[in-house]
């Protein structure tokens, strides 16, 4: 006979006892520690946008400007690759430590970069290491954290990039303006390397992996390949002319031919279960990202808003996603898959109703409010995601699940912004309706689609 139904005092005690959170001593550590991480990394990004003007203008390097922020997603594919690779074999441990060295590593070369070619090698370094960094952290919440906490855990991940997208590019400015625009490099690392210290009793604890993956052989060369194709979307985006359609070409078959042999069999077609789940993060992430490129110049041209209100206005998708991602995480009494059914109906009716602001009569109110719909919806889609992909993964496939995961937002996400900025280039000849208009058109199609993925993608409830 059960223990409970023999005391029922006893029984009644042990239902009183809360469960653990994340922040209860068992995780507090390493919640704080990937947290921290996630927000450096989130501010670091942010505020390099800031920054970068003025470092392309003292170093004079704006033929490289585009590579500087496109060469950190293609080389964050091979950091991806490896670390997947790693996680599974070895444990996360080698690829937290590898990625913590090469981005501190990439932060200091640009921060001393006397050119641009050595500011954009430091980027290139930087990438690597956030894309080592990703995959691993997933792999320690699904390795660490019980089931019923991995929906808290990457809602505070969600946190983590709101804070910094609400005051990074405030105080990147302010740190360019006041102290130089090579701290906006330099003062990351003094904050990296203790937030990495706080993870070494969790990854301590966990053991080593009792499977071996079987050896994908080539895959380091295509992710290789894949982060050339990724390097050369952004190069063609800044030519014109029969140059464009020279670049371009090579870099779709490199993405599309390289990419495909790093996704799970069946993710480019949308195979029902964890393939579709794979794609519709990269989906819901082009058609979020893609969005937002193009919103604050949008409002800027066509309703006259001054940069900062502009600014405040793409806030309100950053404040849409941390609410959509608590509620999935704290509050949601749906299942998973219902949860992702309406986070990309939202995402939906909310980017579109953000396109619309291009037009006139469309009240820029009406706008914005989309773009925070947009944010909600994404918000509650994209912890979501990260969830049921790994639910869906045995242990020992984690680490290379999670890397495709990561993967198929960062090559998705390269392959939209490059081509939406060629596009929106080539139209301005006609007018700034039709670029704005193209590229919204495009990331509405985008949000169709992931509302048809989610109904593929399965999730266990």
């Amino acid at each position: 006979m059960n223990v409970s139904t023999r005391d029922p005092d006893l029984a009644a005690a042990r239902k009183a006892i809360p469960p653990e959170g994340i922040l209860s001593p068992t995780y507090r550590a390493a919640t704080i520690g990937m947290v921290a991480l996630i927000s450096l990394i989130a501010f670091e990004a942010l505020a390099v946008t800031t920054a970068m003007p003025t470092v392309a203008r003292e170093l004079d390097g704006l033929k490289l400007y585009a590579l500087a922020f496109g060469g950190v997603l293609a080389t964050s594919v091979v950091g991806m690759t490896l670390s997947g690779r790693w996680s599974d074999r070895r444990g996360p441990a080698p690829a937290i430590w590898t990625g913590l060295v090469a981005f501190v590593a990439g932060l200091l070369i640009a921060g001393f970069a006397m050119n641009m070619p050595t500011l954009l090698a430091g980027r290139l370094v930087q990438g690597f290491g956030a894309g080592c960094l990703y995959p691993a952290l997933y792999v320690i919440v699904g390795r660490l954290y019980p089931d019923s906490l991995r929906p808290k855990v990457f809602a505070s991940f969600s946190a983590g990039w709101v804070v910094p997208a609400l005051i990074g590019p405030a105080i990147s400015g302010a740190v360019v303006e006041h102290v130089g625009w090579r701290w906006v490099f330099l003062a990351v690392p003094v904050l990296a390397v203790p937030a990495a210290l706080a993870l070494r009793g969790a990854l301590a604890s966990l053991a080593p992996p009792t499977h071996t993956p079987a050896e994908q052989h080539g895959r380091m060369l295509n992710a290789v390949g894949a982060s050339v194709g990724a390097c050369l979307l952004f190069v063609a985006g800044q030519e014109t002319g029969w140059l464009t359609v020279a670049i371009l070409i090579p870099a779709l078959a490199l993405l599309v031919g390289c990419g495909r042999q790093l996704l799970p069999k069946g993710t480019l077609s949308g195979a029902r279960g964890l393939p579709s789940v794979i794609a519709l993060r990269g989906i819901i992430a082009s058609a979020f990202f893609g969005t937002e490129a193009f919103l604050p110049l949008m409002l800027s041209h066509e309703h006259d808003m001054s940069p900062t209100r502009a600014g405040l206005a793409i806030s309100c998708g950053a404040l849409g996603w941390f609410a959509g991602s608590w509620y999935q995480g704290h509050y949601a009494k749906i299942t998973r898959q219902a949860i992702i059914h309406r986070g990309t109906v939202a995402m939906l009716v909310g980017a579109t109703a953000a396109g619309l602001g291009t037009f006139a009569w469309m009240p820029v109110a009406a706008s914005i409010a989309g773009w925070a719909l947009c944010g909600l919806g994404m918000g509650m889609t994209y912890a979501s995601v990260s969830v049921a992909t790994l639910a869906m993964s045995s242990t020992e496939e984690q680490g290379s699940n999670s890397s495709a995961l990561q993967l198929c937002e960062s090559l998705t996400v390269s392959t939209t912004l490059a081509l939406g900025g060629s596009l929106f280039a080539a139209l301005l000849t006609i007018s700034y309706t039709a670029a704005f208009s193209a590229n919204f058109i495009i990331t509405a199609l985008l949000a169709l689609l992931g509302v048809l993925a989610a109904y593929r993608t399965n999730v266990p409830s």
